[in-house]
Parts: C-alpha cells; structure tokens; sequence
C-alpha cells in the first residue's frame, strides 16, 4: 500500500501521534540527564563544603629512628612517587596534586610543666602559602650548648597568633624537650598568604594556637607549630620525639560524579589495604580520611532521591506509553476500513499489519529522534536510560501497531457487530486479576514491616510494590465501574427522560476496550497526586526544620554579654516588634564532671513571639522549677553550677526546645532563678533586615528562619527532587487530559452513528450533548476518584520505603496532609475537559449530514 497517501489522509491523527511521542521521548530521556546532573552537583557541593581533612586522602607514616627519617625534600617527592601508583583507578581521576608535611607532636617547652608546647613543622609548598609580616624566613639549623650537651638549633618561624598569645617574639630562644633536648630560635612571623585555602585544612595547627583543657585540670595547655625551613629537615629525626610525615592528596570536587559513589568507596577501602602492606624504612603507612563517610551520608541521601525519581519516572514513562498506544489505537482505527478492503483483495497479513507498523513509524520515528536530540540539550551526564526510554517508545508504539493490525484482520473481511452483549471474562483472567490485586496488598503490608532492604543501592521491593498497588487499583477500577452505574440505569429507567437512560446505559456496556483510558488516567492521576502530596510534606517539613533549626524569626547570639543599651537600641529599631532575652551556656551538675547544657529564658513571651510558628514550645516553668531532657528526667532536685549554685526542682520534660537543643542532656530555667542574668542571645520578631541587626551586634552571629529555610531548600539534591515532581505532576496532568480528550476521539465514530440515528428520533441538539457527557463523565469521574485516592494513599501505603529526612532538615517527613487544591484541580480538570469534548464532538457531529453519518455506520 502507498504509505504516503495514507499519511497524507491521516495527517492530523500522525501530527497528534508525534507530538506525544517527542513529548514522552523528551521527558524520559531528559528528566534522568537533569536529575543525574543535580546529584553530581549535590556531591561536589558536599566535598568541596566538607573540611578539607574529612574530604581529602592524607597518606601518614611514622619514623622512630634515624634510618626511618626523611632529610630533604627530594626524599619525600620520592615517596610519593611511589604511593601514586598504589591509587586504584577509580581514585585516579579524582586526585590532585597536593603537598608534604613533616611535623612534630606534644614538643614541650622546657620548665613549663607540660603547660605548654611548641612543635616543628616543615611545609613542602610553605613559599607558596605563607608571608613574613616581621623578621625573615627561617634558615639552616645550627647546634649550641645546653646542660653541659650539644643540642640542634632551629631556625623556626611562629604565626601571628602565638606571637600575641604565647608571647613569642623574633629573636627569641626556647629549649624544647625533658630529656632529649632541643632548641628554637624565633626568626620570623609569618600569615596565610589565603587563608581561605583549603590546604590550611590539613595545617590549622601552624595557623592557629589551641588551647586544651586536660580532664581534671583547671590550667589550660598551649600548643603551637612553628615553621622550619626545607634545610631544618636535615636535623629533625623522630628518635627523640614524636614525628609524622603526611602526604597530602587532594580530592578534585569538580571531577566527582554520583554514579562512581561506590566505585570511589571501594576504591578507598583497597587504597587502606595496600598501604598497610607496603613495607618502607618509614614504617607502615596508614590512610587518613573522612571521605567514606562523607560518601556514606550521600549515598544513602541519593538512594532515596533516586527511588523517588524511579517511582514518578516509571509512571511516567507508563502513562506516557499508555496515551501513545490510545495515539496508535485512533489511527488503526481510521485504517481500519482500508485495511480491511486491502486483506479483502488479497493483501497478506505481514502486508497489511506492515502498512499499519509503516504508518505508525512516519509519525513516531521522527518524534523519537526529536525528543531525544531535545533532550540532548538539557544539561547532565546521558546515562543508559535516556537512550533506552526513547528507543522503548519507538519498539512500543510500533509493535502494538503492528500486532493490533494483526489481530483485527487476522481473517478477510471480519466483521464486528455493535449490538453484541460483551464476552464475559474468564475464569483464568479472574483469577490473574484477583491474584495481582492479592500480591500488590500483601507487598505493601510487607513493606511497611521491613521496612527498606539493608543491601545497598535500590531497593526492588520499594519500586514493584507501587506499581503492582497501580496495576490493582487499575484492574478493580476497570471491573467494577460498570455495576453501579447499571443500577443508576435502573433508577434512570423508571423515569420519563429518555436521555439520562441512554447515556448511562451506553458507559455501563463500555467494551472491553473502554478500559483503557481506566488503564492510563488511573496511574497518571496517581503519580500525580502521589508526587504533589510528596512535594507538599518536603516544603511543609523544610518550613518546621527551619524554624527548629532557629528557634525564632531571627535570633542573635554573641560569645560575650550583649550590652542592655544594645538590646535597647534593637528594640528601638524600626520593624522590630518583640525581642525575647536569653542566656545559654553550659553547666555543671552537682559537684561532679557531669555537664549539661543551659538555656535560661522567659518561655511565656517565648511562646508568645513563637505564635503562628509551626513549632510548639513546653508550658513554661513555674517558680525555680525547670523543664529538662529525657536523659535527667527523674532527678527530683537539680543542684547547677552557672554563675553561683542555685538548686531547681525538675517541672517537666521537653524532648526538645527549637534553636537550642534537640537531643543530649539539657534544661530550661527561667530567668529570675539567675543571680544577675547576663544576656548573650536575642530572639527578634519584626520585618527588619538581619543585616541592620548585626551591624548593632558586631560580636555576635545573626540566623534567620527565612535564611536556614532558603539555605535547606538550595540544596542540589533537595532542588533536584522538588523539580523533578513538579515536572512529573505537570506531565501527568497533561497526559490525564489528553487521554480523555483521545478517548472521545476514539469512539467518535461510533458514538457519532449511535446520536445520528437518534436524532432520526427527534434528538435534540441540547439533548445529544448530555448524552455523550453521561457517556463519558461516570468513567471520567470513577477513575479520578479512585486515582486521586490511590495518590493520597501511596505515602502511607509505602510506609518505611521513603525516608525524605534528607532534604527536609534531617526531620523525618510523615504525616503527610495535603491541601484540596491539587486534587480539586486535577479532578475539576479532567471533568472540565471531558464537558467541553463532549461540547465540541456534538457541534463536529451536527455539522455532517444524517444520511452520512449511517452510511458510515452501516458500512461497518
């Protein structure tokens, strides 16, 4: 047959046809490059904001003898020739170029009673990431005499810090050591060039004095690393003293992908493993790094976004298939008249089921190699889907055009008549159909007792257990519309209008086929719901994790007492309308070690500024009483140490108190119970600028709700799955109103010859469109129902499966409650649409003559 003649007829069905498919094409195949996009972004976020000592690969290695040490750098360069080839392949492409460290630990100062510490450090790229700011670099090393004994000489450099706070200046000498002596000679201050740089992750010690408070012990320890010179390596041996060599490998961020998560764990497990085989005069080696785990909290973060994107993905490649197949339906159905006059003339099968495959591929094949050249240009690796979803659309929608082709003209000319009852099922189909509905009920209980599987990656139960409860809902909708409206009909023809008989009577004989726009509008509005519901319980949870996270519109807290002319004066700022004081620190409880948080506070015009807020405060402590944690319920009286001992009388308890605590020991006191309260946090109500009130504050740091909500909501993995859903639940209303649209398309013809005879009859027009509504709405209206149910139902159905904590503030996301909006308008929609079909297939109809349309009808 001529194709082209054909396509030429049908051009507005194939134009249809096309249109869906590149749509479909281009969902399927660009929604997976965008969302792997989002999670590589994700993960280059998380390395490149985690420290550089828990994201990078530091190679460390002892000596504890002269023939273990490292004298100069070209001995370290070595070395690390030596241990780049020890990197397995899936770390090679994410490791940079990095530095050396040489550095001694616990060096005390001679005299000082182990209160303080200076030890020696060498830096392979120090020219590169340091300034004088007084004196000059260090130099070589040099011997002098101490306690009757000749002992090295360092020439060290000290960092600003240490210059102010451990009183080093140029030009002085410290002995270092208690036994095996040693001495450092200051000749110079120095500064980060960047102290921005993430290098001086692994080298806070050089850049910074900490100060360590031993257990049991009221005088604080000191501890600084001087810098040496590459020289001064030539005279320090880890003999006498501690000392660590470390090699810094960096991790490149931006070289991360999400799809290598597991290859890069694995590769850091065997890097572990193979230097602790490797046999040097340095001693073994060991691996230092947090990036496991770091990989670890991703990983299971990705693997629940990836099950939520699988689950909307596959509905949405279903109902996408779903709507194409009613496309291909529609136009076989136009062949079909050809088809038959062609097997009827001695066309073969294989030629006329060829013809109706070739006629669908006109339209499809083009559409498939457009949406997925579309696709192409939306950002993000081509992972295998987005070439197999487009290739899956094509095979599907030609080979059901092909089989059913096949199957309507199977023998020549066939004839089917309208006025037949409907085969019943048979008990086989029953007993599939009951089976199915069993194991998708008995899946979804299972699932909500065991929860996810422990194995890594993708849970299959998670992703089966949805679709079967679809597939279920689907085939009871199908089987069971029919009977109530058979007894609307009995009503119905008890009554003197003819009409509301006849339309009620035409959709409870639907055939068999009718059950196909069930098949599609069911899971598109169940996807759709099931995602709205799950975008609507992740924004109302980011909203509660934000103000638990802050405890306040804006809160202000300082290291040191806020001045009441300060909090005067951010009273009288213009916008602020309450300012709640507090003060927080950590107390002792009793006379022993034990500690616990504080946070004393005026709770009642707490919960005043609070009101409105999605979190809720305790009722407020009376008197010296005091709310406390799970951890210190039950201890009567509370004797705590804060300012002076005041003994309070434990009230109540609060599991956890917004902005302050959500776990560990802690209590909340008021504020009368403190002998002179001094005030060091500040929560503000009003509409002013955080920027305003920390020009007022300077010591002080400055949250805001609107902040901590904005900065959980711009999370790439969070915005990846709040797109996605949104994305899908517009496709899938879209596809549910164009199945409905397709559907009276589709029996148009039928329904055409059947209104055409009536008229005959004296049918009005008026009359033949409530017809075709009472027609088409029960189905409409049925499957909305039970679709929108099942959408509402999937949260909880699925239990367990989906953890969403990730991207709402590490708040679990339950209790799901959804406005009406999106249910009322996807269901106002569909009824809408199928109204104004019905409008507009009368005015079609009314438009070609009656003698027409029942040659049409008779010719059938």
């Amino acid at each position: 047959m001529r194709i082209a003649l054909l396509a030429r007829a049908h051009a507005g069905t194939l134009a249809v046809l096309f249109a869906l498919s590149a749509l479909a094409c281009l969902l399927v195949s660009g929604l997976p490059r965008a969302t792997q996009g989002a999670y590589d972004r994700a993960l280059r976020e998380a390395l490149s904001a985690a420290p550089a000592v828990q994201a990078d690969l530091t190679v460390a290695g002892e000596s504890r003898s002269p023939r273990e040490d490292l004298r100069d750098p070209a001995a370290f360069a070595e070395r690390e020739r030596r241990l780049r080839p020890l990197l397995p392949a899936a770390l090679r492409p994410l490791v940079a170029a990095g530095h050396m460290s040489a550095k001694t630990s616990r060096t005390p100062v001679t005299g000082t009673g182990g209160q303080t510490y200076v030890n020696l450090g060498w830096l392979s790229d120090a020219g590169r990431r340091v300034e004088w700011v007084a004196g000059r670099a260090p130099g070589a090393p040099s011997t002098t005499r101490f306690r009757g004994q000749t002992i090295p000489l360092f020439e060290v450099g000290v960092v600003e810090e240490a210059v102010r706070q451990m009183d080093l200046r140029v030009g002085q000498t410290r002995t270092l050591g208690e036994s095996d002596f040693a001495a450092v000679r200051v000749v110079g201050v120095f500064r980060a060039k960047d102290p921005s740089d993430r290098a001086w992750g692994h080298d806070q010690d050089l850049l910074h004095v900490t100060k360590l408070q031993p257990p049991g012990e009221l005088d604080f320890e000191f501890h600084t690393t001087t810098l040496i010179s590459d020289a001064g390596l030539a005279a320090l041996s880890g003999e006498a003293r501690n000392l660590t060599y470390r090699w810094v490998l960096p991790v490149n961020a931006r070289a991360a992908s999400a799809m290598s998560v597991s290859e890069v764990e694995a590769g850091v497990a065997e890097l572990g493993r193979l230097l602790t085989l490797q046999a040097t005069s340095a001693g073994p080696y060991r691996l230092e790094t947090g990036l496991p785990k770091l990989l670890g909290d991703f990983a299971a973060a990705l693997t629940t976004a990836q099950t939520v994107m699988y689950l909307v993905l596959a509905g949405l490649l279903a109902v996408a298939l779903g709507v194409i197949v009613l496309g291909v339906r529609l136009l076989t159905d136009r062949l079909d008249q050809a088809l038959a006059l062609a097997r009827a003339r001695g066309g073969s099968l294989r030629q006329v089921a060829g013809t109706g495959a070739a006629l669908t591929a006109v339209a499809v094949g083009p559409a498939v190699l457009a949406g997925w050249a579309l696709a192409g240009l939306v950002p993000g690796p081509a992972l295998p889907v987005a070439h197999l979803g487009p290739a899956f659309v094509l095979v599907a929608g030609v080979g059901f055009a092909a089989a059913r082709t096949a199957l309507a003209h199977r023998a020549p000319l066939h004839e089917r008549r309208g006025d037949g009852a409907a085969a019943r099922p048979s008990a086989r189909r029953i007993t599939v159909e009951v089976l199915v509905v069993v194991l998708a009920l008995a899946g979804a209980y299972l699932l909500r007792q065991r929860g996810l599987s422990a194995a890594a990656g993708l849970d299959p139960f998670l992703l089966l257990v949805p679709i079967a409860l679809t597939l279920a809902a689907a085939l009871v909708t199908a089987r069971c519309y029919p009977y109530p409206l058979r007894l609307l009909v009995r009503v119905a023809a008890r009554g003197r209008a003819a009409v509301p008989f006849l339309g009620l009577t035409r959709a409870a004989r639907a055939r068999a086929a009718g059950g196909l726009p069930v098949l599609i509008l069911l899971p598109a509005l169940a996807v759709s719901v099931f995602a709205a519901v799950i975008a609507d319980g992740i924004d109302g949870t980011q909203r509660l994790a934000s103000w638990q996270q802050v405890g306040a519109p804006i809160r202000i807290t300082s290291p040191i007492e806020i001045p009441a002319a300060t909090i005067d004066r951010i009273r009288a700022t213009p916008g602020v309308e309450q300012v709640v004081t507090a003060q927080t620190g950590r107390v002792q409880l009793g006379y022993a070690s034990e500690s616990a948080e504080a946070l004393a506070v005026d709770v009642a015009q707490w919960r005043r500024l609070l009101d409105g807020a999605p979190v809720a405060l305790p009722e407020p402590p009376r008197g010296g009483s005091a709310l406390v944690s799970p951890e210190l319920r039950g201890r009567g009286t509370l004797d705590v140490g804060w300012q002076s001992r005041v003994k309070v009388r434990v009230q109540g308890v609060a599991e956890s108190v917004p902005g302050f605590a959500r776990g560990g020991k802690f209590l909340v006191l008021p504020m009368t119970v403190l002998t002179r309260p001094a005030v060091n946090t500040l929560l503000v109500k009003g509409d002013v600028a955080p920027e305003a009130l920390a020009r007022l504050v300077p010591s002080g740091a400055v949250e805001s709700q609107e902040r901590a909500l904005a900065a959980i909501r711009d999370d790439p993995l969070t915005g990846a799955v709040r797109t996605t859903l949104a994305v899908v639940t517009a496709a899938l209303a879209f596809y549910a109103l164009v199945a409905v649209v397709l559907s009276l398309v589709v029996g148009a013809a039928d329904r055409a010859r059947t209104v055409s005879f009536l008229r005959t009859l004296g049918l009005s027009d008026r009359q033949a469109r409530r017809l075709t509504m009472l027609e088409v709405l029960p189905m409409v209206l049925v499957t909305a129902a039970a679709g929108l149910a099942l959408g509402l139902g999937l949260p909880a159905a699925l239990g367990p499966g989906i953890d969403l904590s990730a991207y709402a503030g590490d708040l679990p996301v339950g209790g799901y409650d959804p406005g009406l909006l999106t249910p009322a308008a996807l269901a106002a929609g569909l009824a809408m649409v199928a109204v104004l079909g019905a409008y507009a297939h009368t005015a079609l109809n009314r438009r070609r003559g009656l003698g027409d349309a029942l040659r049409a009808g008779d010719l059938s």
